[in-house]
């Protein structure tokens, strides 16, 4: 017996493992990947930590999450600052006073403002119908058919024209030459690589990797006193109310050998739709790596398939509704709780992931001792 089984070894199940280690309860975690860390593990490519499922980069405004995660691990002082590559032109993220001068060559903020106002006043005479309206409406056409519209088309799947207004209900615009992709005060890497942060979330607890948690359901849930379930909540009820969308990433890794330095940043973002993937990330820059070679990885954003990975819950109305009779579903076997991204069906960051664990884990392991 157990006194708490965990499916699935990524961040959210690897911090209430530890709550439960430092309770003296004992704990399982069951893994179906070869490896814990979820979509967090890095592999290691020639010295160089690898974001395996995509770019990490860890920033919060939560000081107790910030002081939670630094008694695991060091973190670097990498700052967040994506490069937008359109056709060739190279443009600042976020959109800033840098964005702006390369733009429409202003220097100054109430230039920038007033060219700005100039583009959306032609847009705003309606009520935006869809994401491209309303994109055209906050920003003008420059910063839209330039920066945004063949990305988030890409990341969709779908044309601007077809999304719903109400996903982008604003669009950040900086009147300062600060590329500093967050506003978080605390920002940066775990030193290493996020393995040595999940390694010590583990450290002492017992994990089975290569094992799927619902070929054996039952026998999990006879041998616990509760079970943690952070995998897909429709897949565990076996799709009974129907399937919940999401959208999936897949990945091109390449080592690149005797190439020390290929674009010169960690993140460069492809915003024209003729080109398939979003972005290109170069690993060894989120860690200031100085190694001979370099691994850089073309990111691609796909339909969600059986045998796929599900990485962005599709939260609208339709799934919202989908998902809350799951939820209500939960609710009905009080020996289970569903939790993470694709458990409540919510796009979490990684502080996000680490708050909501700590919270759950007061009152569920609370209720185990």
């Amino acid at each position: 017996m157990y006194d708490i089984i965990i499916a699935g070894a990524g961040l959210y199940g690897a911090v209430i493992a530890y709550e439960a280690k430092k309770k003296g309860l004992k704990c399982l975690v069951v893994e179906k990947r070869d490896h814990t860390g979820g979509n967090i593990y890095c592999k290691k490519m020639n010295g160089i930590n690898v974001h395996y499922y995509g770019a990490h980069i860890f920033h919060t405004s939560n000081e107790k999450v910030w002081k939670y995660v630094n008694q695991f691990v060091q973190f670097n002082h990498y700052v967040n600052s994506p490069i937008a590559n359109y056709k060739g032109e190279l443009y600042n993220l976020p959109f800033n006073m840098n964005t702006f001068y390369q733009l429409w060559k202003v220097k100054a903020p109430k230039e920038a403002k007033q060219k700005i106002e100039e583009q959306r006043q032609v847009f705003k005479e309606h009520e935006p119908a869809n994401l491209e309206e309303m994109a055209l409406s906050l920003v003008g056409k420059d910063i839209y058919f330039k920066l945004i519209k063949g990305y988030t088309e890409k990341q969709w799947g779908k044309p601007a024209t077809e999304i719903p207004a109400f996903i982008i209900k604003r669009l950040p615009l900086r009147f300062t030459f600060d590329n500093n992709y967050f506003n978080d005060p605390y920002q940066g890497i775990p030193i290493g690589g996020y393995n040595t942060l999940i390694d010590e979330l583990l450290k002492d607890t017992e994990v089975r990797l290569n094992t799927d948690f619902l070929k054996e359901k039952e026998n999990y849930i006879s041998q616990s006193k509760k079970v943690i379930y952070t995998g897909e909540i429709d897949r565990y009820f076996d799709y009974c109310f129907g399937r919940l969308e999401y959208r999936s990433l897949e990945f091109d890794h390449q080592l690149m050998k005797g190439c020390s330095n290929y674009q010169g940043n960690a993140v460069i973002n492809y915003t024209e739709k003729e080109v398939p993937y979003t972005r290109i990330l170069e690993h060894k820059h989120f860690e200031f790596g100085q190694q001979a070679d370099t691994v850089v990885t073309k990111e691609y954003s796909v339909d969600y398939k059986e045998k796929t990975d599900p990485y962005y819950p599709i939260n609208d109305q339709k799934n919202n509704e989908l998902y809350t009779r799951y939820d209500e579903l939960a609710k009905s076997h009080p020996k289970l709780h569903f939790g993470g991204r694709l458990g409540s069906y919510k796009y979490y960051n990684m502080d996000q992931v680490i708050e909501s664990a700590l919270n759950d884990s007061t009152t569920l392991l609370n209720n185990l001792q």
